[in-house]
């Protein structure tokens, strides 16, 4: 069997989910090895989420802040050539920023293939800034120097990974369709007072808390929450906002189960866990026309895709008169289609198999 070997620096929230979930997925048809560093967003009981067939490594010499330390840098490229010798792997894949420069720079590919998924471009999730401008550089860079094939999430993140790299291809995320069925058999949703629309995750710049907010204040008649918590939660100041901080996955989903519509209005994605999961629950989607969200959503097809906050509320005051059903139910169908594990698996099984 070919060998498969995973980088993963960034080993926790949904690149967690992912990386763990493809391991898992591999393990009948490859050897799998995982190279990875605990992050505090790593889950403690990390090793009961990975098949027992998955053979893992812990790379030390990973800091969190990523590529600022040369003697620490090089420490890291000696570690991951070290496991590279070990494992002999047909593929290695790289999963985010910090790992895919690491790992770009510690193997070559002459014996073997070098893959590098970014999950999100970080210059592109920053918005703006020195540090983005250096992610950017060094993506670009990279890019141009390896012979790793870019593979992304999504065909909006592969036309961006086309100006940055000399190989592309794209595989669409998906979810686990029997854990999320489920997980929301088990949940009862329960009764709004007004017409609820959410959004789930950190309030931070990639995610726009002052658009949401905007968004909200046009809607006054709406009730908006934000499930989780972060440093920009200050910018969430309309009055019809609730801010609920970070909740279990079962509390999170009954309100997401109770809830009208779903908003991603971020700066950008690979293909967010949120969306795919809030199509399946049927959820009226909006999102910003930004890479990942418009290759899963289609305007006035499966969602709406908007522009600005003006659009979110004239979309959010249209279905509040007349629910749009016809949509939801097309997203739905666009998960069982096309974004959930088990054609993610098959599409993942006949691209390892290619090299």
């Amino acid at each position: 069997m070919k060998r498969i070997l995973m980088v993963c620096e960034a080993f926790g929230g949904g690149v967690f989910t992912y990386v763990s979930q493809l391991c898992n997925d591999m393990c009948n048809d490859f050897e799998v090895y995982l190279a990875y560093a605990i992050r505090p967003q790593t889950p403690t009981n990390y090793r009961e989420f990975l098949d027992n067939r998955v053979h893992t490594f812990e790379i030390k010499s990973f800091k969190s802040k990523g590529m600022i330390n040369i003697l620490n840098d090089i420490k890291v490229i000696n570690e991951l050539r070290t496991i590279e010798r070990t494992v002999k792997p047909n593929v290695i894949h790289l999963h985010s920023s910090v790992a895919g420069g690491f790992g770009r720079l510690a193997f070559k590919g002459k014996n073997n293939t070098v893959v590098y998924t970014p999950h999100g471009y970080a210059h592109i999730l920053m918005g703006s800034g020195v540090k983005c401008k250096m992610y950017a550089l060094i993506e670009t860079i990279l890019g141009k120097f390896s012979n790793a094939v870019t593979l992304t999430c999504c065909e909006s993140e592969d036309r961006v990974a086309k100006g940055l790299s000399k190989r592309t291809a794209y595989i669409e995320t998906g979810v686990n369709l029997v854990e999320l069925s489920t997980s929301l058999d088990n949940i009862d949703s329960f009764k709004n007072d007004k017409f609820t629309v959410f959004t789930l995750g950190r309030a931070c710049v990639q995610k726009q808390p002052q658009l949401f907010n905007r968004i909200a204040e046009l809607v006054p008649e709406a009730r908006f929450v934000w499930i989780g918590n972060g440093e920009l939660e200050y910018q969430l100041t309309a009055p019809n906002i609730e801010i609920t901080g970070w909740k279990p996955r079962k509390e999170a989903l009954a309100m997401a189960k109770s809830a009208d519509a779903f908003i991603l209005c971020s700066l950008g994605e690979a293909i967010a866990m949120s969306l795919i999961e809030n199509m399946y629950i049927k959820k009226l989607i909006l999102v910003s026309n930004v890479m990942g969200n418009k290759s899963v959503i289609q305007d006035s097809v499966n969602g709406y895709v908007c522009e600005k906050a003006e659009d979110y509320a004239k979309r959010i005051k249209a279905a509040m008169k007349e629910f749009p059903t016809e949509l939801p139910e097309r997203a739905y169908q666009d998960v069982i289609n096309i974004y959930n594990t088990e054609v993610m698996k098959q599409k993942y099984k006949k691209f390892y198999n290619s090299y």
